[in-house]
């Protein structure tokens, strides 16, 4: 469920940029190029968060 809201979050907010900027520089709108490069965005993620330790941090005692 993780990596499917990943991509679906992914493919919401990058299709909805793509949308923006072609319409800001005036070209035409490619909904297949946001797919793509959600996709990838989305493996980023999911590496980046199996990288990432979720063991708490122990603080030092400094007396």
């Amino acid at each position: 469920m993780q990596y499917i809201m990943t991509f679906v979050w992914s493919l919401l907010l990058i299709s909805m940029l793509n949308y923006v900027v072609s319409s800001v520089m005036n070209v035409p709108f490619e909904f297949m190029t946001g797919v793509i490069v959600s996709v990838a965005f989305s493996v980023i993620v999911l590496l980046i968060a199996a990288v990432i330790p979720n063991d708490p941090v122990e603080h030092a005692d400094h007396h």
